[in-house]
Formats: C-alpha cells, sequence, structure tokens
C-alpha cells in the first residue's frame, strides 16, 4: 500500500507544479488579451470623441455660410469668395398697390 501513495504523490506533485508552471503563462495571455480589449475599445471611444466635435463644427460652419451666401444675395452687399470680392447687385421687385383701378 505505501507503493500506491508514493505513486499518488508523485502524480500529486506532477500535478501541482503542472499546474504552477502553466498556470502563469496562461492568465498572463488572457490578461493580455483583455488589456488590449479595454485599450482598443478606449482608443475608439477617444478617436469618436475627437471626431464628433470636428463633425459638429464642420456642419455648423456649413450652415453658417449657407446663410451668409443666402443673405448677401438678397441684400446686394459685398462678399467675399476666396481672393477675389464679388458685388451682388439684387434689386427689390417693385409692386405696385392697385387700389381697384
Amino acid at each position: 500500500m505505501s507503493s500506491k501513495r508514493e505513486g499518488a504523490a508523485v502524480i500529486g506533485a506532477g500535478a501541482a507544479a503542472c499546474a504552477a508552471c502553466c498556470a502563469g503563462p496562461i492568465l498572463g495571455f488572457l490578461g493580455a488579451v483583455g488589456l488590449a480589449s479595454v485599450l482598443g475599445a478606449l482608443v475608439f471611444g477617444l478617436a469618436g470623441l475627437l471626431v464628433a466635435p470636428l463633425g459638429v463644427m464642420w456642419w455648423r460652419r456649413r450652415r453658417q455660410r449657407r446663410a451668409v451666401a443666402c443673405t448677401t444675395a438678397t441684400t446686394g452687399t459685398t462678399r467675399t469668395t476666396g481672393t477675389a470680392a464679388t458685388t451682388v447687385a439684387v434689386e427689390a421687385p417693385r409692386v405696385r398697390a392697385s387700389l381697384g383701378r
């Protein structure tokens, strides 16, 4: 019976050594994968936080330019496009009110 106990002790010691030897690299690999996924999510989120305000600023600037283009075209003021200044002269149509004549 002592040979069975010795055999079990050797197998138990071998299993413990294997777990101690293999558990470290496995846990390290899983930790690295987890850390990489967290960092990837943070980078993606930060990129979104940087790109979104740029898109909003572009969109607002575009709307502002359209509004300015519409108002300058109807009022006849000078507007600068690029390097050349152009004058847009628009006369308001004259409306005569007919009083039943």
